[in-house]
């Protein structure tokens, strides 16, 4: 008899924000398939009885390929483990799920999907950015690093941009490109960035800047994401700064700074 496998978010990384479900399926995996980004807190609360595997994809590492992650669900589906595919933030974003599940229905496999808190609400959430505002921005819009470039471009037909939050996911280390594209979208020079790294962890850093100085910002740790747009200035409240920011300022934040 197969066995079954859950597409689970592993949420942002603080472990608090794991789901209810996700919690209890980690504590009665037989097999767990994880991202590498997936934070060491969140992974010590995997079953020790559980095989765990990194299966992690990342940039300018050997990595395992796609098609090989697919064929370890099916198989150990097949030889009836009870399998929990972990990743990080919510799995239907810039999470390869939908290959996934193509795999698994091929193969006939029950699957479930258990979403997660994805990285651009926890890391907004994180350094107080609300991501949409009655004022400031009616419109969101997510995108991958490695696709920035086609993806923000093919709104340049957008008339108000100024209206619209930007957040790339996997930004990679050419902020450049990225600057250059929103730019090349209508987004103004001064408009506010941040770059957020390990989002609502202890590790967390963020870097404050503006378009105009985003090439020139510290390539921080991954997980990171940017998000672009006038709602970034309500980040200047977690800061204790000024009501107007210099055009590049980093700071450290914690959890438990922000409640201390």
């Amino acid at each position: 008899m197969n066995g079954k496998v859950y597409l689970v978010g592993a949420g942002p990384g603080d472990p608090d924000l794991l789901t209810v479900k996700a919690l209890r399926l980690l504590q009665s995996a037989e097999v767990v398939l994880h991202d590498d980004l997936v934070a060491p807190e969140i992974l010590a609360l995997i079953a020790p009885t559980a095989r765990v595997q990194n299966v992690g994809k990342r940039c300018g590492a050997k990595t395992v390929r796609q098609e090989e992650i697919n064929f370890l669900l099916v198989t150990l589906a097949e030889a009836g483990f009870q399998v929990v595919r972990l990743k990080s933030g919510d799995p239907l974003i810039f999470g390869r799920t939908g290959e996934e599940m193509e795999a698994l229905r091929r193969a006939r496999i029950s699957y479930e999907i258990v979403p997660g808190i994805t990285s651009a609400l926890g890391a907004a959430a994180a350094i107080g950015i609300p991501l949409t505002h009655r004022r400031m921005s009616s419109t969101l819009v997510l995108t991958a690093g490695h696709r920035a470039a086609e993806n923000i471009s093919a709104r340049q037909e957008w008339s108000d941009s100024a209206g619209s939050t930007f957040v790339v996911y996997m930004p990679g280390r050419d902020y450049a490109e990225i600057a250059r594209k929103l730019e090349g979208a209508g987004v103004g020079r001064e408009t506010p960035c941040a770059i957020i790294s390990r989002a609502t962890t202890p590790h967390q850093r963020v870097h404050h800047t503006t378009i105009a100085n985003l090439a020139d910002s510290p390539k921080l740790a991954a997980p990171a994401l940017v998000v672009v747009g006038e709602v970034v200035k309500f980040v200047q409240s977690i800061a204790g700064t000024e009501a107007r920011l210099p055009a590049s300022e980093s700071f450290v934040s914690s959890q438990k700074e922000r409640t201390a």
